[in-house]
């Protein structure tokens, strides 16, 4: 078996070969030099909001704006396969697998396996050129069991590997020196961050209590003064409000402009066919006020 090219055969401390899905799978422990710790301001946090066509949409504090980690791509790589499967065992009896749907499983596994590695490794980096010394991921633990959003939109959130991708982040965040924070994320999404609406814990909220401003059409929030922002935006900045006070970090840099136009980070290469249709889009949308997306083309991390 050939050594893997980014490893050293030196630094190999031990190999062990797990059978999954119908395929042989080595798995190398091997040694890493020591990280040397960068040098980071932990009065600097990034806030994120996760979610599906916007997989993980993220604010800073430092008063720049903010960006996206786009699901879509990860979607439709689920719902085809969730598609193939469902053609496979059409017609067939309850409980029926073979090896032709034991190799989806593998390839869409490795997938998401992917994406994972991929969009950490981003936020890791963006967070060290930024010297951002805190990530604070809003999460309700439990929610994936509880969902009752219909049976499509209950796919899509639950195969989507948000929970990996949180738990990779906080094991690079131990790395590198970044401080992890998780938070529950209840009414972040209602609450108007420019309009300093209380945020309150699930169960908590007063029977009089109103939100200021109000999400009027998907991915589209406006404030109590008439300002269109993005609504996952509005979100973070919320899941960042929570725990301000906690780790001593100050929200005042944080302007409309930061979430309004947010770049969009593609963790694969996209076909010509999807880019002539986001040109499209642009271009049908250019002007309007709900366009919140920077059609800009952002490289993708490597693995």
């Amino acid at each position: 078996m050939p050594y893997p090219s980014n490893i050293k055969p030196s630094d190999i401390v031990e190999v062990t070969l797990s059978p999954q899905g119908g395929e042989l799978y080595a798995v190398f422990v091997y040694k890493v030099s020591k990280i040397v710790q960068p040098s980071l301001d932990y009065g600097l946090a990034l806030g994120i909001d996760h979610g599906v066509n916007n997989w993980l949409t993220c604010v800073p504090n430092t008063g720049k704006q903010g960006f996206i980690v786009d699901g879509k791509q990860l979607k439709a790589f689920n719902q085809l396969y969730h598609k193939e499967v469902a053609k496979t065992k059409k017609g067939k009896p309850e409980g029926f697998w073979n090896n032709h749907l034991n190799r989806l499983t593998g390839k869409r596994n490795r997938q998401m396996h992917d994406a994972t590695n991929k969009a950490a490794k981003f936020i890791i980096d963006y967070c060290l050129s930024e010297k951002i010394g805190n990530i604070v991921f809003g999460w309700n633990k439990g929610q994936s069991q509880r969902m009752e959003m219909g049976r499509k939109n209950n796919q899509n959130f639950a195969t989507i590997p948000t929970g990996k991708l949180k738990e990779r982040l906080k094991q690079l965040c131990s790395s590198y020196g970044i401080h992890f924070h998780e938070t529950e994320e209840s009414y972040t999404s209602k609450s108007s961050f420019f309009d300093n609406d209380a945020l309150h814990v699930f169960g908590e909220r007063p029977e009089s209590w109103k939100a200021s401003g109000k999400r009027i059409k998907r991915g589209l929030y406006v404030t109590l003064r008439g300002f269109h922002i993005s609504s996952d935006a509005n979100g973070a900045c919320n899941i960042l409000k929570k725990v301000a006070l906690e780790i001593g970090i100050t929200l005042s840099k944080i302007s409309v402009n930061c979430c309004q136009i947010l770049d969009r980070v593609y963790l694969w290469k996209r076909s010509k066919e999807q880019k002539k249709q986001r040109k499209s889009t642009a271009a049908c949308c250019r002007g309007n006020s709900s366009r919140l997306n920077r059609l800009v083309k952002i490289e993708s991390p490597s693995s």
